[in-house]
């Protein structure tokens, strides 16, 4: 008999029924350290009192009106946005893959109004990933994702990864822009190294593209800052932002300047859902929260304690452990056994992480979280090193 759920998702058999700030509760009353943030989202954590609150307001006055009418929260968040950003306008979606289709259109539709119709293509990178729909999975370009969905969607030049002298020689008379991600998550947290994306930027503006910066994981404070760009000394011209914007709450966002969104007029994209009055009243708490004084520098200075540990873990196990990569609060472990093993493992010691391909171990705890929650975490990372060491000298 089938799954009354459709079976597209290899789930791990536990459920959970309650969350308060960094840990989630089983049914049977088992406290989870949660270290994956359910892949990124839950930035404040679980059950946070100001987000509670703030959707418990609005749920009480209006749902949903739709986006035929103004909505002043949506205003609100648009300008809080673009007031810590690059940006001049922007689209709300409802998760990341809507982020990155708005992002796609927009750079098309630019080059459209500007005469060039022609000009449609985007170069990627191999080791991206911008989403599960048909155009995005495209983008994203890997046969796992491709496989049994027909003919890729058109449009989509890929490159290898950090390579921006091939990112330059694959412009030609029908590209559009550069889609790039500050840092590539699901392939195993892969930082470029410095002068990339400043390079891409100078390719862009040498060649009249658009820059679109994918930063529906790093963005939101992951990385230690609100945008991940800001460290790069460039700023794209068009950005998707999801996960972490709305703490757990589905909503996502495609910035864009003036100048990359004159071709979005009424009529040329839209959204049932997109920017909904529950939507932006969770974002707008998540931003009361994460731009408060002194929250941000905060998050430095807790990843820095956690990236200390990591490299520890890394001197004490180096059989097991072989890199730690990432910034902020988006880190990885590079692994000489089994990632997905230990991802089980420390699962099984009460601490939730994400894998990643590359046979990476993702840790990317809520925001909030303090040093005795790191050394809870660091413990069971250790606790399952030497349980892989073991069965080593065993054989």
């Amino acid at each position: 008999m089938i799954s009354p759920v459709m079976p597209t998702y290899n789930r791990a058999d536990i459920a959970f029924v309650r969350g308060e700030g960094p840990y989630l509760f089983d049914e049977k009353g088992g406290r989870y350290l949660d270290f994956g943030s359910g892949v990124a989202v839950n930035s404040l954590g679980h059950a946070h009192p100001h987000l509670v609150s703030a959707l418990r307001e609005q749920a009480g006055v209006l749902w949903h009106t739709s986006n035929l009418y103004r909505m002043p929260g949506q205003e609100r968040l648009a300008a809080r946005l673009i007031e810590h950003s690059f940006a001049d306008t922007v689209f709300f979606a409802n998760s990341g893959a809507e982020a990155m289709e708005a992002a796609i259109k927009t750079a098309r539709r630019f080059h459209y109004v500007n005469g060039a119709p022609e000009r449609y293509r985007l170069i990627t990178f191999e080791g991206a990933f911008h989403g599960r729909t048909l155009a995005t999975i495209s983008a994203t370009g890997a046969a796992k994702f491709l496989e049994g969905f027909g003919p890729k969607v058109d449009g989509f030049d890929q490159v290898p990864w950090c390579d921006a002298e091939a990112a330059a020689r694959a412009v030609g008379p029908q590209t559009a822009g550069i889609i790039v991600e500050c840092i590539q998550g699901e392939v195993g947290i892969r930082v470029p190294p410095d002068g990339f994306l400043k390079r891409l930027r100078e390719i862009c503006d040498a060649n009249g593209l658009l820059l679109i910066m994918d930063e529906v994981q790093t963005g939101v404070g992951r990385t230690g800052r609100l945008f991940a760009y800001e460290e790069t000394g460039v700023a794209p011209d068009i950005m998707a932002l999801a996960k972490g914007l709305g703490g757990g709450f589905p909503v996502g966002a495609c910035l864009a300047t003036e100048k990359a969104a004159k071709g979005m007029v009424g009529g040329t994209h839209g959204s049932t859902f997109g920017g909904n009055l529950l939507a932006t009243a969770a974002a707008n708490a998540v931003l009361d929260v994460i731009l408060a004084p002194g929250f941000l520098d905060r998050v430095r200075s807790i990843s820095g304690h956690f990236q200390q540990q990591l490299a520890m873990l890394l001197s004490e196990h180096p059989t097991i452990i072989t890199e730690v990569r990432g910034r902020g609060l988006m880190l990885g472990l590079k692994l000489n056994v089994p990632a997905g093993e230990f991802v089980t493992r420390l699962r099984d010691k009460h601490v939730l992480s994400v894998g990643a391909t590359e046979n990476v171990v993702r840790l990317v705890p809520p925001l909030i979280v303090d040093e005795s929650h790191l050394r809870e975490a660091v413990q069971a990372i250790s606790e399952v090193c030497a349980s892989f060491e073991h069965e080593k000298k065993a054989l």
